[in-house]
């Protein structure tokens, strides 16, 4: 089945652009000009990903990626991968859409073969999430007290309640678990999970860690799970509640 695409942008010419070069490389397009409009088409065509431009005339930017997010969090929809496009220069957008579940950015002005590798990342990473493509394969699901990572349905619970993270910051996670008692640097913990082209926010590693633990921790001011070693990195511990 082809990928359903949404950009929501304001530029009709650059979306005209970006439209033609996907629709040629295989995926759907749809294009919204307006937050307002972008996400009423969110409801109608439920698209795979959408590539949202921070700078909206009617509304945020980061507002229209909130809205989209929280759909998954109230179990009114499901999870739709968030591509930003930023002012060039801009990391406090950077950092507050990624803190609101962003799943990667790209700064303007940008090359359109980067922006469908990084569609193809994303996409890749929350395909890994579908059951279809997880049919026959062994259960792997960790347990640290009452946190329960389940690598299969990519599903973080605490307390049987499920959290809410990105893919990106789901791989991280996984990483520090299978790590478990061992001391990380920021290197270290970013190596283990490449093997994408183009990941988004490698820089950003604890604004990563601060938003897992604010969804894993019962006081993410006073982590028991990721600890920060001072100097060093992070670890994640072994005994837990």
């Amino acid at each position: 089945m082809t990928q359903q695409l949404l950009m929501i942008e304001d530029d009709n010419r650059l979306a005209a652009m970006v439209g033609d070069y996907l629709r040629q490389s295989g995926y759907g397009f749809t294009h919204a000009a307006d937050g307002n409009s972008g996400l009423a088409a969110l409801d109608n065509s439920e698209p795979d990903l959408v590539i949202l431009d921070l700078m909206l005339p009617d509304m945020d930017g980061l507002e229209v990626c909130r809205r989209i997010k929280s759909r998954s969090v109230n179990g009114d929809k499901a999870s739709v991968a968030v591509l930003m496009l930023t002012a060039k220069g801009d990391p406090m957008d950077r950092i507050i859409g990624l803190e609101i579940g962003a799943d990667d950015y790209l700064p303007k002005p940008f090359e359109p073969r980067e922006l469908l590798a990084r569609i193809r990342a994303v996409l890749r990473r929350s395909g890994e999430a579908s059951p279809a493509n997880n049919t026959g394969s062994t259960h792997k699901v960790m347990n640290f007290g009452s946190l329960e990572i389940d690598r299969d349905a990519r599903l973080v619970t605490v307390a049987g309640v499920a959290r809410e993270l990105t893919s990106y910051q789901f791989d991280l996670l996984v990483a520090m678990a299978e790590r478990a008692g061992r001391v990380l640097s920021r290197d270290q913990i970013m190596e283990a999970v490449r093997g994408r082209e183009l990941e988004a926010f490698d820089r950003s590693i604890d604004v990563h860690m601060g938003r897992i633990r604010s969804a894993i921790e019962a006081d993410a001011k006073d982590p028991k799970r990721i600890l920060t070693v001072r100097g060093v990195g992070y670890v994640f511990a072994r005994q837990q509640d």
